[in-house]
């Protein structure tokens, strides 16, 4: 019976020992099946997210080049040094002497803790960016076939001409560690110019080390943008405009439209964006603001040079005749008041209408202003495109055009007879941009208001100009006057060029109070705008404004002087065959280190 007894306890054990074990295989059975029939897809897409990396390709940004295929933007490769890891638990002795060595070579302490946790998990760590020349040279001498150390080639934005024309090229951003266009051209062609990233599927081992890699979509590079500026004026522009000023200077082909220049200071160099800024170099920027474009972004009271339209309405509505004559004896009188000639506060004697304009006599706009009513001046104004937005594929104020009915609204006054007298001779409320006026005084020589452009690839547009020929005749008479015996007569000997021109000082004393940083009394904004042609060669439009200055027309005068010399010796140049290179040096073609200079302005005032 014992026996019995301790048989079946045998036998129930094993019983439940092969039941455990059947439950035990049941459920490793249960989990296989799991595993390889039901989450199949998923963990095949965790495995070959383990062994492949997908990795973007950038593309290569897109060249701006100057009329001539110079460029203005484009890329440079940046050299880096890189540590890759290789697997090993704690660094070596000759790892250690290598890096020791790296120091000597750069200058640089770097974090032994980090490289060995790259070494030990083969990452990649990225020692150094940007390597200059002659450390690059030595890099390469010393660890050309050094497992651990290597040489990364990358791309940045680079701008051969440094500042010239900055501020229709712009500059790039970063967002998310991404470059982007955040002003000009880089940003209004952000797409073209970015092109289209591509793919590669790179593949890796147990340990992250990359083994090789394969190419799914090619990036293509971005498009190239043809523009009309022509750096060797560009260039000239930069030194001729006075450094110590605000201002803006312009140069356009009246007959398309084309700009050759567009020059705004205070300037900035794009590429001190591409890093890092330092605090000094920003507050340098919020001090000078310099990415405000004059050319085409800031209105100023048009002076002087609106007597041009005065003069055509009046021509037009039969006021004046163009060879009537009228007397300046300094000073003329309205409601008890006494306004007198900006120009010569003795009077000018008797003039021929053609004469006002050369002197800029503003005795017979006076009397036209006592005829004439604001809402027809304003109507001629807006004939020449003055208070219209010009076309230009760049953001642009419009400036201000007043009308009894503005007045009415916006001040909630009636329009005073009074103020036509400062409206005549540009001054009241009275706004324009220079892109305005360059475009108002293509249209006297042309007879069309033409669309200004800065691509190559844009259309030419040209609108009828709504005045009468022989009053633009007029007009380029009183202004080739000008130049000859007037107000810009200093330009009078410069021998092979033909100029017309005129000039312009608005007053702008409501800006003393707020203006403490300009020395002296004298709160001038001065204009200069010309028509100028070199023997047979093509004309240009050439507009200059200086800020606050104290100098007068003077100034603007002198600036424009220097600048066609420069501009006429240079086309004999040409004519003679000589190369343009020595007008036109690049200033940022050295290779280049990881610092950049942030090379905002000279003073301003």
């Amino acid at each position: 019976m014992l026996t019995n007894s301790a048989d079946k306890q045998i036998d129930q054990k094993l019983d439940f020992l092969l039941l455990g074990v059947a439950i035990i295989f049941t459920l490793i059975f249960l989990r296989l099946f799991y595993l390889q029939i039901y989450s199949h897809s998923e963990l095949a897409n965790l495995s070959q997210r383990n062994s492949s990396r997908l990795q973007q390709i950038y593309s290569l940004r897109g060249n701006i080049l100057d009329q001539n295929g110079k460029l203005l933007a484009t890329n440079r490769p940046v050299k880096n040094l890189c540590w890759l890891g290789t697997g090993k638990k704690k660094l070596t002795p000759e790892q250690e002497f290598q890096i020791t060595q790296l120091t000597k070579i750069t200058g640089l302490e770097f974090n032994l803790e980090l490289i060995k946790k790259t070494e030990r998990y083969s990452r990649e760590l990225k020692l150094m960016e940007d390597l200059p020349f002659a450390q690059l040279g030595k890099l390469e001498e010393y660890f050309a076939s050094d497992p651990n150390i290597y040489i990364e080639t990358t791309f940045t934005r680079f701008y051969p001409y440094d500042n010239l024309a900055a501020h229709v090229v712009g500059y790039l951003g970063a967002i998310n560690f991404e470059k982007l266009g955040k002003m000009g051209l880089e940003k209004m062609f952000e797409q073209d110019l970015q092109g289209q990233p591509g793919k590669r599927l790179a593949l890796v081992n147990a340990v992250g080390r990359q083994v090789s890699q394969v190419e799914l979509l090619q990036a293509i590079r971005g498009k190239t943008l043809e523009t009309t500026i022509d750096l060797h004026l560009q260039k000239l522009a930069e030194e001729t405009f006075p450094a110590e000023y605000r201002g803006a200077m312009l140069i356009m082909d009246p007959s398309d439209g084309a700009l050759k220049t567009i020059f705004s200071r205070p300037t900035f160099s794009p590429e001190i964006f591409l890093k890092p800024l330092s605090a000094q170099t920003w507050q340098e920027l919020q001090t000078t603001k310099p990415f405000i474009n004059r050319a085409f972004g800031a209105s100023y009271p048009p002076a002087s040079i609106f007597k041009l339209v005065s003069m055509a309405a009046a021509l037009e509505t039969n006021l004046i005749q163009p060879d009537g004559k009228l007397y300046c004896m300094g000073y003329t009188t309205f409601a008890n008041r006494k306004y007198h000639c900006h120009e010569n506060e003795h009077g000018h004697g008797m003039l021929t209408t053609r004469e006002a304009i050369a002197q800029s006599c503003n005795i017979p706009f006076y009397q036209i202003a006592r005829q004439i009513s604001i809402d027809k001046l304003a109507e001629y104004a807006h004939k020449f495109g003055l208070g219209e937005p010009t076309g230009i594929i760049f953001p642009e104020q419009v400036g201000l055009i007043p009308t009894r009915a503005w007045k009415k609204s916006v001040k909630h006054e009636p329009w005073w007879p009074g103020e036509t007298l400062s409206a005549v001779i540009g001054q009241s409320y009275l706004l324009v941009t220079p892109i305005q006026l360059i475009r108002m005084i293509a249209s006297i020589f042309q007879g069309y208001l033409v669309k200004p452009r800065f691509l190559q690839s844009e259309a030419i547009e040209k609108i009828p100009l709504a005045i009468k020929p022989e009053t633009l005749k007029f007009l380029r008479e009183g202004m080739i006057l000008a130049a000859q015996e007037g107000t810009a007569k200093r330009l009078n000997n410069i021998t092979d060029l033909t100029i017309t021109a005129k000039t312009g000082t608005a007053q702008t004393k409501s800006i003393i109070n707020r203006a403490k940083h300009i020395e002296g009394t004298a709160r001038h904004h001065v204009w200069f705008v010309c028509h100028v042609q070199y023997m047979d060669q093509t004309p240009l439009i050439v507009v200059i404004l200086i800020e606050n200055t104290r100098e007068g027309t003077q100034l603007a005068t002198a600036t424009a002087r220097n600048f066609l010399i420069k501009y006429r010796d240079m086309c004999r140049d040409r004519k003679q065959g000589k190369s343009f290179e020595e007008y036109l040096k690049p200033t940022n073609l050295q290779y280049p280190n990881s610092t950049v200079d942030s090379k905002i302005s000279q003073k301003i005032i």
